[in-house]
């Protein structure tokens, strides 16, 4: 209740701690940041699925590469149909292109890792391929550091997949990580005191709104001779009438009558306390940077880094869209190459990427332009695969 800091209360008793360490750990928590805990589901339900700014920036990031057009192509040409651009298209019954890479990439903003299985089929390439959680899985390295399998566990029920019978049934795509060498360092991560200042500022908010937080005003009484205090019938009277006329939604805007001494001190809100505001942003806008997204893409205001929005998506594409793609196509393509022994490459089709439109016109118009270049040359400039007749 608003009015709760004027209800008298009984003397608190002294209270004895039965046990001789509870000095210790009382002096231990005083005054000390509560940080949220670190580890990948923590982050996640933190970070993900209890804040806006870490959500849509996850989101952002992995449904934009997962819509990225890719090629496959060796050295000698590219391919309009091919077995494994089919694997792609439907890489398991539940799942689509576009569903099963936006949550390998999810994975791999989240916790720095993405796992892909592989079920081999009657073909020579896997017959599906399946995302698996990243928090579910240990890397199990051997004599030498690399790792020789690969344990999911679920409760108490434990998979190991084995790496070392030929075909690797997994494909474990990391981010860099300078202190790990089996581990990929996560985005969220690196932003987890960010999103705390976030967080916590939300919730300051949200208990303003409720309670606010602190009085809005104290009213005073002076009785008559200026230090009388108010008879018990008289307080409960009081709390009565604030409760029932001046608390709520409904009675918000309502006059309020004062008689017998009372009298209202407005109070308002310090400094400090206007400057939630100003934290919560600045917190948003390291979230959106340690992820790669401008911020002015996510709505957060006061960002003029960029000239408007069209620059701010083309450095969205190019710095981190682009990117990651690039990277996580590398691997799966050299991951499933081991499979048919056929050594194919995906990557990106820039040519069909909307945001990076006038980059590509510029280059094509310098290529086209460059006359002591052969067409072998310019093409290979271009990313596109020789002819068949040169």
């Amino acid at each position: 209740m608003v009015f709760d800091f004027l209800k008298r209360s009984a003397i608190a008793v002294p209270e004895q701690k039965a046990s001789a360490t509870g000095p210790v750990i009382n002096y231990h928590g005083t005054g000390r940041v509560a940080w949220s805990p670190r580890d990948t589901v923590s982050l996640t339900k933190t970070g993900f699925l209890g804040n806006p700014i870490g959500f849509r920036a996850v989101k952002l990031i992995a449904e934009t590469a997962a819509s990225m057009p890719l090629v496959l192509q060796d050295c000698e040409r590219r391919f309009d149909v091919h077995p494994l651009l089919g694997l792609l298209r439907r890489p398991n019954p539940m799942q689509g292109r576009a569903e099963l890479l936006e949550a390998l990439y999810g994975q791999l903003l989240l916790s720095g890792n993405a796992y892909l299985e592989a079920v081999q089929g009657a073909a020579e390439l896997p017959a599906e391929l399946h995302v698996l959680r990243s928090d579910r899985m240990s890397v199990i390295p051997g004599a030498d550091g690399w790792p020789v399998a690969y344990d999911y566990t679920v409760g108490n029920r434990k998979h190991r997949f084995d790496m070392t019978t030929g075909l690797n049934p997994i494909c474990h795509i990391r981010n860099f990580h300078p202190q790990d060498d089996h581990y990929g360092f996560s985005p969220m991560q690196a932003a987890a005191v960010a999103l705390d200042v976030h967080v916590s500022a939300s919730h300051w908010s949200k208990a303003l709104l409720d309670n606010a937080a602190r009085p809005s005003g104290a009213i005073v009484y002076k009785g008559v001779d200026g230090q009388s205090q108010l008879s018990n019938d008289q307080y409960d009277r009081l709390l009565n009438e604030m409760a029932s006329h001046h608390q709520g939604a409904r009675n918000a805007g309502r006059p309020m009558l004062l008689e017998g001494g009372l009298d209202w001190k407005p109070m308002g809100f310090s400094p400090s306390d206007m400057e939630f505001q100003k934290t919560k942003e600045a917190a948003a806008r390291e979230i959106a940077i340690a992820f790669g997204v401008p911020p002015m893409l996510m709505g957060i205001p006061g960002d003029a880094t960029y000239a408007n929005y069209q620059e701010a998506n083309r450095a969205f594409f190019r710095l981190t869209v682009l990117p990651l793609v690039t990277k996580v196509v590398a691997n799966l393509s050299h991951w499933l190459s081991g499979f048919s022994g056929e050594e194919v490459e995906l990557k990106p089709d820039l040519d069909q990427v909307h945001a990076l439109a006038t980059e590509r016109d510029q280059q094509w118009a310098r290529v086209g332009a460059a006359d002591f270049l052969t067409q072998a040359e310019k093409r290979a400039i271009l990313g596109l695969p020789a002819l068949a007749d040169e």
